[in-house]
C-alpha cells in the first residue's frame, strides 16, 4: 500500500507560481509511473502531467504545455509539479497519482491516490 501526501498548494495572483510537492510512503516509489491530476468545482478529474518511473519521459496535457513541468527524485520518493504562469483557470484540487502504467493517463489506469491540495489563483 502507498500513501501519497500532497503539499504546497495554496493563493496565488495570476501570473504568479507555485510548486506542489507529494511524498510517498509505504512502497516502492521507482516501480510506479507518477502523474498529477486536478479537479475543479463541479468539474471532472482531469489528467495534468505524468512522469516515468526512471522521470526520463514526461506527458503533459495541453492546458498545461509550456508553463507546467513535473519532476521527481527516486531517492526522496516525491514528486514535484512547478507551476509557472498560473491562470484563475488553474484553479483546482490538484491530486498526485501513481500508476504501474506510463504514460498520458486516465483515472481508471491510477492504483493510489494522495488526499488533495487546494490551488486557487485570482485574476
Amino acid at each position: 500500500q502507498v500513501q501519497l501526501v500532497e503539499s504546497g498548494g495554496g493563493l496565488v495572483q495570476a501570473g504568479g507560481s507555485l510548486r506542489l510537492s507529494c511524498a510517498a510512503s509505504g512502497g516502492t516509489f521507482s516501480a510506479y509511473a507518477m502523474a498529477w491530476f486536478r479537479q475543479a468545482p463541479g468539474k471532472e478529474r482531469d489528467f495534468v502531467a505524468s512522469i516515468a518511473r526512471s522521470g526520463g519521459n514526461q506527458y503533459y496535457a495541453d492546458s498545461v504545455k509550456g508553463r507546467f513541468t513535473i519532476s521527481r527524485d527516486n531517492a526522496k520518493n516525491t514528486v514535484y509539479l512547478q507551476m509557472n504562469s498560473l491562470k484563475p483557470e488553474d484553479t483546482a484540487v490538484y491530486y498526485c497519482a501513481a500508476s504501474l502504467i506510463p504514460g498520458i493517463m486516465s483515472r481508471t489506469m491510477i492504483r493510489y491516490w494522495g488526499q488533495g491540495t487546494q490551488v486557487t489563483v485570482s485574476s
